[in-house]
């Protein structure tokens, strides 16, 4: 009865009440015709009373007080003396009446409290329910996933059979019931097996329905913001990614790093940014021609593209032809050419590629190819991205070009220097120089002939002809300050020993060199010493300078230290910067280092090869 009771129901329509009321009031009365010979009439009532619960149960309070108020008649018209009569013939028979009434209307009020309590009961379920499925929806990382789950928790909560909610509008089969969950369309199909009983379906409609369809507009727009928070997150990595690739490429660039390494760093950037398993960075050639000069492969993937320094002509239905032709960037997505290229591409793995130009000044220098070995293309914004990284290469190569020409510009500039020098040099030597010895010979001879009695004129002349010689010995060293010819003629070792010996400062010299050195090398050498030299007595007021020359396959190492003043500043020193220029022309690099009252020490390193 209690389950009965609290068990929430829809209320029937009002006349099938009235008919269930007549039945009941006329089934107690034949019930109770038969009882009254073994029961007292008082007790009766209690018939009417089991009648009237489960009216007011189903119908309500209002049908309820009717059923009550016509089982008080029935039960003073029939039971009651005057039997079938109204009158009541004694003063107990209107307690016996009131009491009834009075317990009619407990029971009619017990009915009303029974179905609020069932209707909050069913309130409080539907919310669990309700509860538990935004959990299941709104938690789920992947809306269809949870689906499942919450069309079973739904059978368990309705009682049903079997549930399924399937994604998008889903048509009833083998006498299933479907009732579409929509929002802005159909996002989902509740199904539910057929013959349920009528209640139950109308609960489905009616609430059910409603709820699910909330919580999965819910669900949907919250998939739809994660969905959007993790592309945004997705991009903010790949940008992330790309700009700290970039940035690394960029910080090659500004440090001027050589070509080769910003050759090998550009595709291996890019290949791993991109996705792509094959990068290439190729050099277009005279003659229709290209030449791979970088490539990078995924560590997964064979590899597909041409080896570093392959040569090829350039073929039509190629990538790197492509580019070649438009100047633009381009894709191929398949290479079905019988070419010698397509051929050896195909046979190597490549299904299709993406390249870009890449453009130094405003000449085309290459192209920067990203490769597939896979039926999976790249994506549609490759080119784009790749845009990025061949602006980079292209710095990068202009950078070196411009690195190139100045150094061969200034080794140019020093190689004039000195074969002026050595011009120069030959030319006092042969021309000049032997000049003035003739004719310091010439008055010596005249000196010779002059009579002793002559004394003054005698006195003269030779005062001439030493001024003559003075005069070639100082030619004499000022050509060997122009290019010395024991340098090209025994070497630098004999040179600096020289130098040493013509100092005037005492020098300590350790030079272990094997075989000759390059003219140049030789001759930079030499006037770095002889400018040190020179500033170590004018400047340093030094009393020793310490000079060390080592060579081996690789490079020229070469160390003066002195023990003078310090304070040397090339930006202040023309001799310090003509010495640098000529040291970085031909590739090497100087070290000065010189801090007041410690001494200067010059550090110098000369590639060789």
């Amino acid at each position: 009865m209690r389950a009965f009771l609290l068990e929430r129901r829809p209320r029937p329509r009002l006349w099938l009440g009235f008919l269930v009321m007549a039945l009941c009031l006329a089934v107690e009365t034949l019930v109770g015709i038969g009882l009254a010979k073994v029961v007292p009439v008082e007790s009766l009532g209690v018939l009417y009373l089991v009648g009237l619960l489960v009216v007011a149960s189903l119908w309500g309070l209002a049908v309820g007080l009717v059923m009550a108020v016509a089982s008080a008649l029935i039960l003073d018209f029939v039971f009651l003396p005057p039997e079938w009569g109204p009158e009541l013939a004694r003063a107990q028979d209107l307690a016996v009446l009131a009491i009834f009434m009075a317990l009619a209307l407990l029971v009619c009020a017990l009915a009303r409290a029974a179905r609020l309590l069932s209707g909050e009961m069913e309130a409080r379920q539907e919310a669990d329910l309700s509860a538990e499925l935004a959990r299941l929806l709104l938690r789920a990382p992947d809306l269809s996933a949870a689906l499942p789950a919450t069309a079973q928790r739904l059978a368990v909560a309705l009682r049903l059979p079997s549930a399924s909610v399937e994604p998008g509008d889903v048509p009833a089969e083998h006498g299933e019931l479907a009732l579409p969950l929509r929002g802005d369309d159909i996002r989902a199909t509740l199904l539910v097996p057929g013959g349920l009983p009528h209640p139950v379906v109308r609960r489905l409609r009616e609430r059910i329905v409603p709820s699910l369809e909330i919580l999965l507009e819910a669900a949907c727009e919250r998939q739809q913001v994660a969905d959007a928070l993790r592309h945004s997150r997705d991009e903010l990595a790949r940008i992330a990614g790309e700009q700290a690739a970039l940035r690394r490429l960029a910080t090659l660039v500004a440090h001027g790093a050589p070509e080769e390494e910003v050759f090998h760093a550009v595709p291996r950037e890019m290949g791993r940014i991109l996705g792509a398993p094959h990068t290439l960075i190729a050099r277009y050639e005279p003659g229709h021609a290209a030449t791979s000069v970088g490539v990078w492969h995924a560590a997964s993937g064979p590899r597909a593209t041409m080896p570093v320094g392959s040569r090829w002509a350039l073929e039509e239905g190629t990538v790197s032809d492509l580019v070649a032709r438009t100047g633009a960037p381009g894709r191929i997505n398949e290479y079905t050419g019988e070419g010698p290229l397509s051929t050896q591409l195909r046979a190597r793995g490549v299904v299709s590629s993406v390249g870009c130009p890449i453009v130094v000044g405003r000449s085309l220098w290459g192209v920067l190819i990203a490769s597939s070995s896979t039926e999976e293309r790249l994506p549609p914004d490759t080119e784009v991205r790749m845009m990025e990284f061949t602006e980079l290469a292209a710095a990068a190569i202009a950078n070196a070009q411009s690195n190139a020409d100045l150094k061969a510009s200034r080794a140019r500039v020093v190689a004039a220097a000195d074969e002026a020098r050595r011009r120069i040099e030959r030319d006092l030597h042969d021309s000049t120089q032997q000049r003035l010895v003739a004719l310091g010979l010439q008055m010596r001879g005249i000196e010779a002939a002059i009579p002793q009695e002559l004394h003054d004129l005698r006195l003269q002349v030779a005062h001439t002809a030493k001024a003559l010689e003075e005069a070639v010995a100082e030619l004499q060293e000022l050509s060997r300050g122009l290019h010395p010819a024991i340098l090209a003629k025994g070497g630098l070792e004999p040179a600096l020993k020289v130098l040493a010996r013509r100092s005037s400062v005492p020098v300590e010299l350790n030079v272990s060199i094997d075989d000759r050195l390059p003219q140049q090398c030789e001759i930079t050498v030499y006037y770095v010493v002889s400018e040190a030299l020179t500033n170590a007595a004018k400047h340093a007021f030094a009393s020793v300078v310490h000079i060390t020359v080592t060579a081996d396959d690789k490079a020229i190492d070469l160390s003066i230290r002195d023990d003078g003043v310090g304070g040397a500043d090339p930006a202040h020193g023309s001799g310090l910067i003509g010495l640098t220029d000529r040291v970085e022309a031909i590739g090497g690099t100087i070290t000065i280092t010189s801090p007041k009252g410690v001494g200067t020490t010059l550090h110098v390193e000369i590639p060789l090869g």
